[in-house]
């Protein structure tokens, strides 16, 4: 297992131009319905820079082979670009090593390998695994499956009443010697949640569980350092940091990878084959069964790049004061109610306006052209422990601004009006 130096991002001497960066989204020069486009959707996917979708383009003009088979230059070239992705992963979340980052198509599938071959392996009939109450159905369902096939127990991990925070005396409760995993999310993409992933990877060692954290909504806001976080598992998507669909991947900590066997069979994650025995390669290629991403992981190394460009620490202090703003505005407005916590939050905001139905609003402001997204975001259950069927969201990236903020707010306003209730 080789090990890597991590990238340090420099300190910024001088103020960011936010607004040069934000033209290097040509996607957000546009009007929709007449109306200059205001993108809050961020949550679900982020926007691509141009250095994101011309690395895409150089690969596929110049270098595109497949990997690790080939001896020919193209092959060659493709194979150091996607392994050269890898150490750039390795890089960004500061592992000890390449060697236990994964590529998969996200987080979505990173749990499920996780889940299946990791914990469907280790646990045994009885087995807990504590989940928290605000899970995404992509680190619910997988789970679920798990105990339907293995007769895993699944525990979970309420909210408070409102969905501001973890409630820390049920988990004293829950965290027995009986948990073989907790997993939870790093930021909820419906309550913006932040919870303290340090502390709960910690606790979770003290009684011999593995820990995972879901990093959908935190890998791209903030800087993420796996080895400080002490998780054994952390999930990301590349299309959520600017990067292209179909590419994300997982950290893995070596002993657990080491201990895991293939999700998928098929080309490349052999060793040997013979007609009635084979053995597997090494992590992470064990895990990366047929003809990988290739240009998703190029995407997804330009886009580590541009991240690491600007600074994560600067861009996850604009998602804050952005949020915070948002926050305070829409708080102004009678008959909004916001979910989730009043202080400290990801960049992102759930709300209801009145009796008014959430996908009714969003399709409204949509014709001023900004885009929310409307229902439960993939989180049934959160919904209806908070008694609702779903909410409107805003969600937040740094090409973002503040007048976009007022744009909302006076769609939202013209919607109070129309719908009766202002």
């Amino acid at each position: 297992m080789s090990s890597v130096t991590a990238t340090v991002e420099q300190p910024r001497s001088a103020a960011i131009d936010w607004d040069a960066i934000r033209s290097d989204f040509p996607v957000l020069d546009q009007e929709i319905n007449g109306h200059p486009l205001v993108y809050f959707d961020s949550a679900a996917s982020s926007q691509r820079p141009r250095q994101v979708i011309e690395a895409i383009q150089r690969y596929y003009q110049e270098d595109h082979a497949n990997v690790h088979r080939g001896i020919h230059e193209l092959s060659n070239r493709a194979t150091v670009a996607y392994e050269g992705a890898r150490v750039r992963a390795a890089e960004f979340f500061n592992s000890h090593s390449s060697d236990e980052i994964v590529f998969t198509r996200g987080t979505t599938e990173s749990i499920n390998l996780i889940a299946s071959a990791w914990a469907g392996t280790k646990l045994r009939e009885g087995d807990q695994v504590l989940i928290t109450e605000m899970e995404h159905h992509s680190n619910l369902v997988p789970w679920q499956l798990l105990s339907e096939r293995m007769g895993i127990e699944l525990v979970f991990w309420p909210i408070h009443e409102g969905g501001e925070s973890l409630d820390w005396e049920a988990f004293d409760r829950l965290l027995t010697p009986k948990v073989k995993v907790v997993t939870c999310v790093h930021i909820s993409n419906s309550l913006g949640v932040i919870n303290p992933v340090q502390e709960i990877c910690r606790r979770a060692r003290e009684v011999g569980a593995v820990s995972l954290v879901d990093g959908a909504q935190s890998a791209g806001h903030r800087r993420i350092d796996v080895q400080a976080m002490g998780c054994d598992f952390y999930t990301f998507s590349g299309h959520k940091l600017c990067g292209p669909t179909g590419i994300g991947g997982f950290y893995g900590r070596w002993e657990c990878l080491e201990a895991m066997p293939p999700y998928q069979g098929g080309g490349e994650m052999i060793e040997e084959v013979g007609y009635t025995q084979v053995s597997y390669k090494a992590p992470p290629h064990r895990f990366e069964a047929g003809t990988p991403h290739m240009a998703g992981a190029v995407g997804l190394h330009a886009a580590m790049d541009y991240l690491d460009a600007i600074g994560r620490d600067q861009i996850a202090e604009h998602d804050a004061e952005l949020t915070r703003y948002a926050y305070d505005r829409l708080s102004d407005m009678e008959g909004v109610k916001i979910y989730g916590p009043a202080g400290e939050r990801g960049a992102v905001l759930s709300f209801l306006l009145d009796d008014v139905n959430a996908n009714d609003l969003v399709e409204y402001v949509d014709k001023r052209g900004v885009a929310l997204r409307g229902g439960h975001h993939c989180t049934q259950p959160l919904m209806k422990k908070l008694g609702v069927p779903g909410t409107a969201r805003a969600s937040f990236y740094f090409y973002n601004r503040k007048e976009e903020v007022d744009r909302m707010i006076e769609a939202i306003g013209r919607a109070r009006r129309l719908f009766g209730s202002g």
